[in-house]
């Protein structure tokens, strides 16, 4: 999945401690050392919770200790693992990251993590006994991936070479399970690139409820293309990172799910529909061991089944189905409920998503919650108390609010109190939960709630960050709206320069993502990207941002009406925003500049060659530059395949456009992007020398789709300001290098 910001957002949830501050003058000046390197104004967090079975304490990783915390005093309540103690192989005797059986009697630890791919990583796994304090590795043959208990903790089943195997804990006899594993060909048990990218899941098996099967995918990539990467890392030779990576309209891998029986040994195949080029998004057991739901979907992603497998013979029965004139988004919040009775799901069938109750034989039993407002995020059902905890934007599209609502519907209940934007984590036994509450203007707070919406205590407010704001004489962000040409209202916020003077003519710095689904425009905390913001605040600019149409929010029909021209109503929109705010009295129409990456980086190029009249320059990060070079997953759901949609492609693709460029352009690309491919940016590069025209380029060696590393994002943020001040900024106008080239 394209993906800008979720570096940003991890910020938000590192603890980190404010450097103190020196004696500073009237306005702080925001510098780009403070904001990446010396993190000055990085917030304070809190981690995510890992709640133990009670509800009320949780646990956390620390120096190599496991520690048991009180949620409601903070109060640190017992050691539970001292890892220094356990003599582990190896250099290194520190843990990655540790998981516990269902009863907590045992404990998984993980060392030694190496990447797979973006998300998906193998290590070496110990086996950890609270009661005996005695620890086992895993497997000494080599490092595994996805270890994970059975229900009852007698067994562990993990990944190994492509291969999957299980482990019997009593007896320490580990069971192959598949042999076809290979490299490159065979994946057995964890996912392929594009499935992890973009159905957003690594492990690819699940044990049965009765801890008796294992339900597993198998994938064949042997007839997926092949894409490779060159590091540069110092050698005689280059390292070339060789990996299947299906574009647009080409081969996928073949999905099969897979049940194999522990007792008896024996595997079943799961039936499927006929179509063999579709995909299985999900599978997950239900309460009756004898029953795996498998999630069924066709290529285009606009159909899909809910089948349920038999454990024995591997036949399927359809639980659901849906259908979609544009596509349909897939989730993980299917929710069996333990009485056997019926099931929760959420949907977009009636134009929002909303939650759904549903008996076993796939009928609707009752539409919980209703209205012209978007569930934005399920938390989970507490069945002992018959109630579905879920965030919504139900005030506004622009911010989030929790609530709780029966399972028949009613006595919904808000919360807590707090305009802005609003998440939480709740215990397992839902009897507290962790608010995250911030607004555009202020960081992050975190705070206990009981389940009646009371607070039990408040965890982290980060206080200092407002003098931070003080003293930096940072401005106010501020919402506004306007109405485009073709009738459509469109949210966006702007901050104001220091020392404003409506006398002036001001530059104007317009930041975007604008992806399927996305927002940008919302009532939280920015983190990183604020403190930019306020920094070219500081010298002269107006910054906005506006979500175009496309964008999540506000309904089915304004989210998905890109679909089949991504790009098209996007840039329409920009450069209807780019005018309102060049109209502004105090705005200098001639400086108007666009930034993005990624799905931004697209958006901006496309601007810039699209609006040749209205933006002056424009900054694009890791851009996708023409859709098919692009993986299959993603860019089928929105626009099909060239052969489908030639049109789609080349009327919105920024390669094709590159003879209207007319003003300054930086084109950004990490050149070990395997998501974004540096393909897209060489492409544009030989696009635009053919055409004769100058551009600004970075690219930045050994880097991913994130560019960070070894001063690698302060650097980036050093040019993009720099390339700001050269075009923008100064009060005459630069003039435009490609000017005589305007067509």
């Amino acid at each position: 999945m394209l993906k800008n910001r979720s570096w940003l957002y991890a910020l938000l949830f590192a603890s980190f401690i404010i450097a103190p501050l020196s004696h500073v003058e009237a306005q702080r000046q925001i510098t780009i050392d403070d904001i990446w390197t010396k993190g000055t104004f990085r917030t304070k967090g809190v981690p995510g919770f890992r709640f133990m079975n009670d509800g009320r304490h949780y646990t956390t990783l620390e120096n190599n200790y496991i520690l048991k915390y009180d949620l409601t005093t903070g109060n640190l309540t017992d050691t539970l693992l001292d890892v220094n103690l356990l003599n582990l192989p190896g250099e290194d005797k520190r843990i990655d990251d540790y998981t516990f059986s269902d009863d907590e009697s045992q404990l998984l630890l993980t060392a030694g993590s190496e990447a797979i791919y973006r998300h998906s990583t193998k290590e070496w796994t110990y086996v950890y006994d609270n009661t005996s304090r005695k620890v086992a590795v895993l497997n000494e043959k080599g490092k595994q991936m996805h270890a994970t208990f059975s229900p009852d903790g007698k067994k562990v089943g993990f990944v190994m070479d492509n291969n999957m195997y299980y482990k019997d804990l009593a007896s320490g006899k580990i069971t192959q399970v598949t042999t076809d594993g290979k490299w490159n060909h065979i994946i057995n048990g964890s996912c392929d690139w594009v499935y992890e990218e973009e159905f957003s899941f690594t492990k690819a098996f699940a044990w049965s409820p009765d801890n008796r099967y294992i339900a597993y995918y198998r994938f064949d990539e042997s007839a997926v293309k092949e894409f490779t990467m060159t590091n540069y890392t110092g050698e005689l030779y280059p390292e070339n990172v060789t990996f299947k990576y299906p574009k647009v309209g080409m081969e996928n891998s073949k999905v099969s799910i897979h049940i194999f029986d522990t007792k008896t040994k024996k595997k079943v195949d799961v039936d499927r529909t006929s179509d063999p080029d579709g995909y299985i998004p999900r599978i997950k057991w239900t309460n009756d061991p004898s029953k795996l739901c498998v999630f069924w979907m066709n290529r285009h992603q606009n159909h899909l089944e809910l089948l349920i497998a038999n454990s024995v013979s591997g036949k399927t029965t359809k639980l659901l189905q849906e259908e979609n004139k544009y596509y349909i988004d897939i989730h993980d919040n299917l929710t069996f409920l333990q009485d056997g009775q019926g099931f929760i799901w959420t949907s977009e069938q009636d134009g929002f998503n909303h939650i759904y109750l549903y008996d076993m034989s796939g009928s609707l039993k009752k539409q919980i919650t209703t209205g012209n407002w978007e569930v934005t995020s399920f938390y989970g059902v507490d069945e002992k108390n018959k109630a579905i905890y879920y965030q919504s934007a139900s005030v506004s599209p622009m911010e989030r609010e929790i609530f709780s609502v029966g399972l028949d519907g009613v006595t919904k209940k808000q919360l807590h109190v707090d305009k802005g934007m609003n998440t939480a984590q709740f215990s397992t036994t839902f009897d507290l939960f962790v608010l995250n509450h911030s607004t555009i203007n202020s960081a992050p707070t975190y705070t206990v709630y009981d389940r009646k919406g009371k607070v039990v205590r408040v965890l982290e407010n980060n206080e200092g960050v407002k003098k931070q704001q003080e003293e930096a004489g940072a401005q106010p962000v501020e919402f506004f709206n306007f109405t485009t040409s073709e009738g459509v209202d469109l949210n966006g916020y702007m901050i104001m320069p220091a020392n404003f003077d409506p006398a002036k003519k001001y530059p104007v710095f317009m930041t975007l993502y604008g992806g399927p689904g996305s927002q940008e425009v919302l009532d939280g905390w920015m983190g990183a990207d604020y403190w930019w913001y306020q920094s070219l605040a500081q010298q002269g600019y107006i910054i906005a941002c506006v979500d175009n149409r496309g964008t999540g929010g506000r309904g089915e029909e304004f989210k998905k009406m890109t679909y089949l021209q991504l790009g098209h109503y996007e840039t329409i929109d920009q450069i209807e925003a780019a005018k309102y705010l060049g109209n502004l009295p105090y705005a200098d129409s001639s400086r108007i500049g666009i930034f993005g990456w990624s799905y931004g980086g697209y958006m901006s190029s496309l601007c810039l060659l699209k609006g040749n009249d209205v933006f002056n320059s424009a900054i694009a990060v890791a851009p996708v530059t023409n859709w098919k070079w692009y993986d299959s997953i993603y860019t089928e759901r929105y626009m099909r395949t060239t052969e489908e949609n030639s049109k789609g492609y080349e009327d919105n693709s920024p390669v094709n456009f590159v003879d209207r460029l007319t003003g300054n352009y930086l084109l950004v690309h990490g050149n070990s992007d395997d998501n974004v491919h540096f393909q897209n940016s060489a492409e544009m590069s030989a696009a635009l020398i053919k055409a004769n025209k100058q551009y600004d380029t970075y690219y930045y060696p050994n880097r991913n789709h994130g560019i960070y590393g070894d001063n690698a994002r302060r650097h980036l943020y050093v040019k993009m300001t720099d390339f700001l001040n050269k075009n923008l900024k100064p009060e005459k106008p630069m003039t435009f290098s490609n000017q005589q080239s305007k067509s």
